[in-house]
C-alpha cells in the first residue's frame, strides 16, 4: 500500500470516527428538528437553504466571472459553493456554544437537500459557463450517505442502546479522528503545496476571501433571531464538504490536475476566516451575557 492510499485511508477513517462521535452527542429529535419545523417561525431551514444554496453560489459565479483567475480556482470556487456541510464541522460549532438542535438538524437537512440540489446546481453552473457539467444523484447520495448519514446513525444507535459509555467513548473517538485527520492532511498538504503556490496570485486569495467572507456575512445576517444560530449558519455557509467538491471537479474537469490544490486553498482560507469569526462571536456573546448579569445584579439593589 503506497502513501497515497494510506493518506486516503487516514482521512476517511478520521471523518468516520468524528462523525460517529458527533452522532453520540446528538438525539433523534435534534437531527430532525429543522425538518419537523420547516414552515414554523423562525423558519431556520428555509433561511439556511437561501444562504447556502442561493446566495453563496450566486456570489461565487460573480467572483469567478469578475476576476482573472486560473481555471482551477474558478472550478474550486464553484464546486465548494454548491457543496453541502462537511460532517466534522458540527463539532466546531458545538465548541462555540451553538444549539445542538439547530446544528445537528441543519447538518441532516442540508445533507438531504444536497442529494437533490447539488446535481441541479452543477448543471446550472455548467450552463452559465457554457460547458456541459453533471454529477449524478446516486453519486451524491452515496458520498453523503457514507460520510454523513451512516456514521451519524451509528453514533445515534450507540447513544440509544449504550448511553452510559457515550460520555467516555465520544471524546476518545473524536481525539483519534483529529489525530488521523492531521496525519492524513499533512502529507497531502506537502504534495499539493507546489500547486497551491502556483495558483496564488492575480487576485486569487482576494477572490476566495470574498466568497468566504460573503458566505459568513450572509449566514450571520439571515440566520434568525438567535445569535448562536446566526454564528452557526455563518460558519456553515462558508465551510463546505471538500469531498463533494472534489467529486464535482474530477467528474467534470478530469484534465485539470490543479483543482485539488485550489480546493485545499479554499478550505484553508475558510478555516482561518471562520475561526476568527467564531472566536469574535463567542467573545461578543460572552460579553453580552456578562453585561446582562451585571445589569440584573445592579437591578436587585
Amino acid at each position: 500500500m503506497d502513501l497515497a492510499h494510506l493518506v486516503k485511508l487516514a482521512i476517511t477513517a478520521s471523518v468516520l470516527l468524528m462523525a460517529i462521535s458527533l452522532g453520540m452527542r446528538a438525539t433523534l429529535a435534534d437531527a430532525t428538528s429543522l425538518i419537523r419545523n420547516l414552515f414554523q417561525p423562525p423558519r431556520g431551514l428555509l433561511r439556511s437553504l437561501i444562504a447556502m444554496n442561493v446566495v453563496v453560489p450566486v456570489v461565487a459565479v460573480i467572483v469567478a466571472k469578475a476576476f482573472d483567475l486560473h481555471q482551477a480556482v474558478k472550478v474550486a470556487l464553484l464546486a465548494m459553493a454548491v457543496s453541502p456541510i462537511p460532517p466534522i464541522l458540527p463539532g466546531k460549532q458545538l465548541k462555540f456554544g451553538g444549539r445542538p438542535a439547530y446544528i445537528f438538524g441543519l447538518l441532516v437537512a442540508i445533507s438531504l437537500a444536497a442529494i437533490l440540489l447539488v446535481p441541479l446546481d452543477v448543471d446550472i453552473l455548467g450552463r452559465i459557463f457554457g460547458r456541459e457539467a453533471h454529477l449524478g444523484f446516486t453519486q451524491v447520495a452515496l458520498l453523503i450517505g457514507k460520510s454523513v448519514f451512516l456514521p451519524l446513525l451509528l453514533g445515534l444507535t450507540v447513544a440509544h442502546f449504550s448511553p452510559t459509555i457515550v460520555g467516555r467513548l465520544a471524546p476518545v473517538l473524536s481525539r483519534i479522528g483529529n489525530v488521523l485527520l492531521v496525519a492524513g492532511l499533512l502529507p497531502l498538504l506537502v504534495s499539493v503545496w507546489p500547486a497551491v503556490r502556483t495558483l496564488v496570485g492575480n487576485g486569487t486569495l482576494i477572490a476566495i476571501a470574498a466568497v468566504v467572507g460573503t458566505a459568513i456575512a450572509t449566514g450571520h445576517l439571515i440566520g434568525g433571531p438567535n445569535p448562536h444560530d446566526r454564528a452557526a449558519l455563518g460558519i456553515f455557509s462558508a465551510m463546505r464538504h471538500p469531498g463533494v467538491a472534489l467529486a464535482i471537479a474530477t467528474t467534470n474537469f478530469p484534465e485539470n490536475k490543479m483543482v485539488m490544490g485550489a480546493i485545499l486553498l479554499f478550505v484553508l482560507t475558510a478555516m482561518i476566516l471562520t475561526s476568527v469569526y467564531g472566536i469574535l462571536m463567542a467573545r461578543n456573546l460572552s460579553s453580552s451575557r456578562q453585561d446582562f448579569a451585571q445589569h440584573q445584579k445592579g437591578a436587585t439593589f
